[in-house]
């Protein structure tokens, strides 16, 4: 059996899918809990990373190397950069970059890692899969570069220079580490990211009031695509 990788920064982001397997067990590694399940003809293992790339990109090193994750997809909430997402809205990511890598000084691009790439893109085969499932559900889903980094963006300057240079659609803190680790190991992976807040000057407050209902929204489309994973 082939084994699914699942991630969520935070406990609310998994939550709603270890509701949904109803059993499961529970391993400690490294400081954290993985919780390991089946589902159809997978095994499934689930965990929250804790907020941060660091966090993150250790996360998915365990399920790759311990668990031997044949597909990582990451779930969870996301700051909105591009005018036309909404709270709740559910962002599939082309790309993930690094906003806050800055080696400018060697003349490198912002965000470029040398033996690395400014950009990594997600598999395209289980993007297919997902817009196929978003498509079933009647979920219009948003296609773009996600830009990560050990910030939670607040600011509307912060976030418009985000925007101008990377030219993202949304922001958030872990996938990208995600995406670095999924690439370099060879694992096909894919972000999907639920919109809390829009990275402005009242991100903080709206984060809070709909982080619950968005990783729910996002953890629902991840069982779809399960589904439709073949």
């Amino acid at each position: 059996m082939k084994t699914i990788g699942i991630i969520g920064a935070m406990r609310e982001e998994i939550t709603p899918l270890l509701d949904f397997f109803k059993k499961y067990e529970e391993i400690k590694i490294g400081g954290n809990s993985f919780y390991t399940t089946t589902y159809k003809n997978y095994n499934i293992v689930i965990a929250y990373s804790k907020i941060g790339k660091i966090h993150a990109a250790l996360t998915c090193s365990t399920i790759a190397l311990h668990f031997h994750a044949d597909y990582i997809i990451f779930t969870g909430v996301a700051g909105g950069l591009s005018s036309d997402l909404k709270v709740g809205d559910i962002v599939l990511a082309s790309s993930l970059c690094q906003y806050d890598v800055d080696i400018s000084a060697f003349g490198h691009p912002l965000g470029f890692i040398p033996e690395s790439k400014l950009y990594i893109d997600t598999d395209s085969n289980l993007n297919e899969i997902a817009k196929k499932a978003a498509i079933k559900q009647n979920i219009k889903l948003k296609y773009g570069i996600i830009a990560s980094g050990d910030s939670f963006i607040s600011s509307a300057t912060k976030k418009q220079w985000i925007i101008d240079k990377f030219n993202a659609c949304a922001v958030e803190m872990e996938g990208a580490s995600i995406a670095v680790v999924s690439s370099l190991l060879n694992i096909p992976f894919c972000i999907i990211r639920a919109i809390s807040d829009s990275a402005d000057d009242n991100a903080d407050i709206s984060f809070d009031e709909f982080l619950v209902d968005s990783a729910k929204r996002s953890a629902a489309f991840i069982i779809s695509i399960l589904d439709e994973i073949q």
